[in-house]
């Protein structure tokens, strides 16, 4: 068995990989700083291109759809890949495969940044999730294979608090940088970080690995999970465009459901499946993820509307609507190392219910403004009550997947709750955005009956209906006319952003119950930091 180094309580520290000396006490640190850093990367980019997009769109004369898809293709191939990232990382080492990670990541932010129109964006894209796919679920395999103990908890905590700090900051580093560079810098950013990464990585983390087993990849579980996510995103994203009943939209919808239903199939009878399903004998794995899919999903959709609520309709720069956020990275930050050690010493299940329960109170504060008024007797209460339900439930949320596996299974757990979260991140902005632009229609028709209009200004409004609180109003209107429907078009989106904060309360509260009823009471130590059967 390797030897396992103890800190001054006598737990153990971080384990050597199998075959080598033991490794100085001080690379803990080190340890996190090249993870959390490479993981930054990632999240950054992933929340900063928000407040880019209408730049983006306009710079590169991008389509709508082109628009979303400049989002949902990053999302759809992290989504897909993670968990083959997450294996390969158990096998191959732990740290070169997030090294590689790193490089293709950062070699497609290069393609980004430089891209000549919306077809090379969104194709880089893509090629950054599937660098996303092996760096993400890395990160935390290799903190998971190298603490042990409530040190484990803790590293998971100050994980959390650092990395939601980059995913919070990315919106203001993005607003920023679009009004005093270029949007383009939202992804050569990435290329100073990853070259800190590399230099700590290959100098001071050593390699983990599982060296009991062959490789066996699932290629045939990431196809049909690409195609099946990669339907059932386009035919609900289209919906809104062509409608349920167009033969495009059911034909995606049917072939991305049918893969969806085979990809399980073939899980379940593989030799060696992409994602064991035996780790969902664990009632604590199992409801720790249906949470992960009901928090990410609501999060999903309050960090997409909330900018365009900001931005559109109560004239925020984007810079003052990324500072916005400031409180809510602060709070995570500030509680998430302090939860999961609390997670790893009594059990996830208070910590989940309680943190659950503030953030669906956010949720509800949110809902709560109209237009205008000032962003302390707003936003600010709505952006603190979910930054401290956010940082109260983060980390022991983390903390109770890693804990309910065995180590030598954990880059597979952390490819599985990875994907989890990134599914219900891809699938909630397509879903909540139908719901929003039905509840932006209703109010809209309403609304426009007392309008001056002449049948040729209403048929061009219904052209803009699909850009909700961006809708341009009809050339040709009189003053008044066009004062009172951009007013219409504003309360309209409102109407629609409050629809999406009481789904996500409701989504909220559900993870709350689940919480109270699956997660165990307390975390047992089922296993050493090992690579021995």
């Amino acid at each position: 068995m390797p030897n396992l180094l103890k800190n001054q309580s006598g737990e153990p520290y971080f384990q050597a990989a199998s075959g080598t000396d033991s490794y100085p006490q001080d690379l803990g640190p080190w340890i996190l700083v090249a993870t959390i850093l490479g993981t930054s990367m990632a999240f950054i980019d992933g929340t900063a291109i928000n407040v880019a997009l209408p730049v983006i769109q306009n710079e590169l004369s991008a389509t709508f759809a082109g628009v979303q898809w400049m989002i949902e293709a990053y999302a759809l191939f992290i989504a897909s890949f993670i968990l083959i990232g997450g294996t390969l990382g158990d096998y191959f080492g732990r740290r070169r495969i997030f090294a590689i990670g790193i490089v293709i990541f950062t070699l497609s932010s290069i393609w980004c940044g430089f891209a000549p129109n919306s077809a090379q964006l969104i194709l880089a894209r893509a090629i950054q999730g599937v660098g996303g796919a092996l760096l993400v679920p890395g990160s935390l395999s290799i903190i998971n294979s190298s603490f042990s103990g409530g040190l484990r908890g803790r590293a998971i905590g100050t994980w959390s608090g650092f990395t939601a700090i980059t995913a919070g900051m990315g919106p203001l580093l993005g607003g920023w940088l679009v009004e005093n560079i270029s949007w383009r810098w939202v992804f050569f950013i990435n290329v100073p970080i990853a070259c800190v990464v590399l230099i700590v990585l290959f100098s001071k983390v050593p390699e983990t690995r599982n060296d009991d087993d062959a490789l066996k990849l699932d290629w045939i579980g990431a196809v049909l999970t690409t195609i099946g996510l990669g339907g059932v995103v386009y035919g609900l994203i289209e919906s809104s465009n062509l409608g349920f009943g167009n033969p495009l939209v059911i034909a995606a919808l049917v072939i991305g459901t049918v893969s969806l239903i085979l990809f399980v199939t073939v899980e379940r009878y593989s030799k060696s499946p992409m994602m064991t399903l035996h780790l969902f004998r664990s009632r604590s794995f199992s409801a720790a993820n249906v949470i992960t899919f009901l928090m990410y999903a609501t999060m999903g959709g309050a960090l997409f509307f909330v900018p365009f609520n900001l931005i559109q309709v109560q004239g925020y720069t984007p810079t003052g609507a990324g500072a916005a956020w400031i409180p809510f990275v602060l709070l995570i930050f500030l509680l998430s190392r302090w939860a999961g050690g609390l997670a790893s010493k009594h059990g996830g299940r208070i910590p989940l219910a309680i943190g659950g329960t503030i953030i669906a109170i956010g949720y509800v504060l949110f809902a709560l403004p109209g237009i205008g008024g000032s962003y302390w007797s707003t936003y600010f209460p709505a952006i603190f009550v979910l930054g401290l339900g956010a940082g109260f439930s983060a980390a022991p949320l983390s903390t109770v997947v890693m804990e309910s596996v065995d180590v030598k299974k954990s880059g597979l757990a952390s490819g599985i709750n990875n994907a989890v979260s990134r599914i219900s991140g891809l699938l909630s902005i397509a879903v909540l955005g139908i719901f929003a632009l039905q509840a932006f229609n209703r109010g809209l028709d309403a609304r426009i009956i007392d309008i001056a209009m002449t049948p040729d200004a209403i048929e061009y409004l219904d052209t803009q209906r699909i850009k909700l609180a961006a809708a341009e109003v009809p050339p040709g209107l009189s003053a008044k006319s066009s004062l009172e429907l951009k007013r219409a078009i504003a309360e309209s989106f409102v109407d629609a952003f409050r629809v999406i904060m009481f789904i996500s309360t409701g989504l909220a509260m559900a993870a709350v119950l689940i919480a109270l009823i699956f997660v165990d009471g307390g975390i047992r130590e089922k296993r050493l930091v090992t690579n021995d059967p």
